[in-house]
């Protein structure tokens, strides 16, 4: 047992049809052979896995939930989301580059016009990778505050201001874009997609971060970038419905790498603590073990049940936004929960990165920071209940 670790038991699952269990299938092979070797070395090194993350697109992938017509794989959200659970237990950042980059194809795969759709084929066939900018530096949770100005002039945008906390800065081929080009708030809101090579897009040096250090994230400064005009996604002052209509995608996403997550650590701890022994018989037969570890495997398989109702109220084309602020809330809070008490189950030995439950314990805490923090979630959800 090491930090190359590829994940305890098979976990039953109830797929839709043959084709799905064949993709999973077909997943567990590439995160077993190609994520799992390599997972402790690149966050050691801190080097983002461009070329893994382009395997995986050229897989099919990185289009799972979008159109045949423009190369996606015309899969329903249930079966996307265990995907990602499947990558994410075996290495969590490139299952979050995989979520991050499905996130950034959604303004145009839903709201862009012919012009723009016409890079749809090339965004979902993974050879080119995306970012959304939405946060900012004074202005992560409250989104319609944003301030970065995007100013008219003929057929193009004049783009100033800056972004913050934008996972694969630097290393993306496109961007999606929020910024004001009207009214204070929400309605003065608009989107553009702009090329990562635009003069004056200016990514920073990346956040020192404490886990998914292969998974680069920083500032993005735009120092009067162009955009033209043409790179409008949906109408102007449209963008922040965008950007909320896309995050309730994104928080399922999340929900599952969570799950993933808790669910890699779970078998870890439970892995150990069948081959530990104390007094003569092994650790995960004393209850103060065995009950714990009951109680993480039920907190899982109740976080995976929560995730997988809301992508199925997606799927039909039903509400969801609430049920997706319950699974990213819930499905985060187990995982930091699972991988804390993963750590206290093996001891001193959890401490230390020999054992991949030390990285697991530090990549879980973002879970509950992005695609809208978990305090976030519970305004979602109490809200929900006044109407």
């Amino acid at each position: 047992m090491n930090a190359s670790y590829r994940g305890g038991p098979t976990v039953e699952r109830i797929l839709p049809n043959e084709e799905a269990h064949e993709l999973l299938g077909l997943v567990t092979e590439i995160a077993d052979g190609e994520l799992a070797p390599r997972v402790a070395d690149f966050e050691t090194r801190g080097v983002f896995p461009r070329d893994l993350v382009r395997t995986l697109g050229r897989a099919g992938l990185l289009g799972l939930p979008y159109p045949e017509e423009y190369g996606g794989a015309a899969q329903p959200y249930e079966v996307y989301l265990q995907v990602l659970e499947i990558l994410a237990s075996r290495w969590l950042a490139v299952a979050e580059a995989v979520s991050v980059h499905t996130l950034s194809c959604y303004p145009v795969a839903a709201h862009g016009g012919d012009q723009v759709r016409k890079l749809l084929p090339d965004m979902i066939g993974g050879e080119l990778l995306g970012a959304y900018c939405l946060s900012e530096p004074q202005g992560g949770s409250d989104a319609a505050a944003l301030t970065t100005r995007a100013t008219r002039d003929g057929e193009e945008y004049v783009v100033s201001g800056t972004k913050a906390w934008i996972t694969h800065a630097g290393v993306a081929d496109f961007y999606n874009i929020f910024c004001r080009t009207g009214e204070p708030g929400p309605r003065g809101i608009s989107c553009l997609l702009a090329d990562a090579g635009t003069p004056g897009i200016v990514p920073q040096q990346p956040e020192r971060t404490m886990g998914l250090r292969s998974s680069p994230i920083a500032q993005i400064a735009f120092d009067d970038a162009r955009v033209p005009v043409d790179r409008l996604v949906g109408a102007e002052g449209f963008g922040f419905r965008i950007a909320m209509s896309a995050l309730d995608s994104g928080r399922l996403g999340i929900a599952a790498c969570a799950v993933g997550l808790a669910q890699a650590a779970l078998d870890y701890a439970v892995d150990y603590a069948r081959q530990r022994e104390q007094f003569g018989r092994p650790v995960i037969e004393f209850q103060g073990i065995g009950f714990l570890l009951a109680d993480l495997a039920t907190q899982v398989a109740a976080a995976r049940a929560l995730m997988l109702a809301a992508a199925r109220l997606r799927d039909a084309g039903r509400p969801y936004s609430t049920e997706a602020a319950k699974a990213k809330l819930f499905a985060t809070d187990t995982a930091m929960r699972v991988a804390t008490e993963a750590v206290q189950v093996l001891g001193g030995a959890g401490y230390v990165a020999d054992h991949p439950v030390e990285r697991y314990f530090r990549e879980a805490k973002v879970l509950q920071i992005v695609e809208g923090t978990n305090q976030i979630q519970r305004l979602v959800i109490a809200r929900s209940l006044t109407r």
